[in-house]
C-alpha cells in the first residue's frame, strides 16, 4: 500500500510540474526567437537596376559557415535566424561581377537590417 501511495504522489508531482517545465521551454524559445536577426535587401547593378539571379553569400565569421541566396525577380534576398552575437560578412556576385564585402556586426542591435548590394566591380581571384 505504501508503494502505491508513493507512486501516486510521484505521478501527482509529474502532472503538476510538467506544464511548468513546458512553459519554461516555451519562454526560452520565445526569448531566443526575440534575439535572432534578419538581413535583407536588393542586389543591384552599377546603374541601380535590380538584378534577378544574383548569388548572395553570407558568411558566419565565428563558424566560417557560408549560406547563399539567389535574388528573386525583384532583386530581393533575405537571411533569417541570424545570431545577434556573431559577425557576418555579406556580398553578391553575378557574371564575373561582385559587390563590396559588407559586415553585419554583432554590435548592431537592430533585429532587421537592410543592406542593398551593388555589383560594381570585376571579381578577382583569391
Amino acid at each position: 500500500m505504501k508503494f502505491l501511495r508513493a507512486i501516486f504522489v510521484l505521478m501527482l508531482f509529474a502532472v503538476v510540474l510538467a506544464p511548468v517545465h513546458a512553459q519554461d521551454d516555451q519562454d526560452r524559445q520565445s526569448k531566443k526567437d526575440a534575439q535572432v536577426r534578419t538581413v535583407h535587401g536588393a542586389v543591384l547593378d552599377k546603374d541601380e537596376n535590380v538584378v534577378n539571379g544574383g548569388v548572395v553569400y553570407l558568411q558566419n565569421k565565428k563558424t566560417q559557415v557560408i549560406r547563399t541566396y539567389i535574388s528573386d525577380s525583384e532583386g530581393q534576398y533575405q537571411f533569417s535566424g541570424l545570431d545577434p552575437n556573431v559577425d557576418y560578412e555579406i556580398h553578391a556576385e553575378l557574371n564575373g561581377m561582385t559587390s563590396i564585402v559588407r559586415t553585419v556586426s554583432s554590435f548592431d542591435t537592430r533585429k532587421e537590417i537592410t543592406m542593398d548590394l551593388k555589383l560594381d566591380k570585376k571579381k578577382t581571384g583569391k
